[in-house]
């Protein structure tokens, strides 16, 4: 499937296309979810959440996660030894539209663990309607010999694990 994002010319051919990649993410067991209020400023002139709010919440999400795991990113980051643990890619699929007023209840899940990224993925609903899917592809950064790599997420899934913040949720 492919979908057409701008139109050239007199819009007789597409300028750019794209294949849409996001999987549906497995949300079998959320790990942590969060509520937003969606306010007029998230919104754009047509009345809907402007898209990379989304994105914004995805992040706000996760790192609601590792406070409740850790009381803060940093603190996260000196038990683990890193610079922070960060995106390396994300993305998302836009099911419906939300607007002001609604509340936006955000649950994230692992969906892989891997030796030097984790998969985050994320599911919006308002009440019962999906919203938004997205993921997260994060790694914990390390500094080495001067420069930063990807490190080992082992010890990053032993403390969330010990944490107990795996089934928690924040408003």
């Amino acid at each position: 499937m492919q979908c057409a994002v701008m139109l050239g010319k007199r819009g007789r051919r597409p300028l750019h296309t794209a294949t849409p990649s996001i999987a549906r993410t497995n949300m079998k067991t959320p790990a942590f979810t969060t509520r937003f209020q969606i306010s007029f400023g998230d919104c754009d002139p047509a009345g809907i959440v402007f898209y990379p709010n989304f994105y914004r919440w995805f992040d706000a999400t996760c790192h609601a996660w590792f406070r409740a795991a850790a009381g803060s990113h940093a603190r996260l980051c000196e038990a683990l030894g890193s610079v922070g643990v960060g995106l390396v890619d994300s993305g998302a699929s836009f099911r419906s539209p939300a607007t002001e007023g609604d509340v936006l209840e955000m649950a994230l899940a692992v969906e892989a663990w891997n030796r030097k990224t984790l998969r985050l993925g994320y599911r919006g609903t308002v009440g019962e309607r999906l919203v938004v899917e997205g993921f997260e592809l994060r790694a914990v950064f390390v500094r080495e010999d001067g420069r930063m790599r990807a490190g080992e997420t082992g010890p990053l899934r032993t403390l969330l694990e010990q944490s107990g913040a795996t089934t928690t949720t924040a408003s």
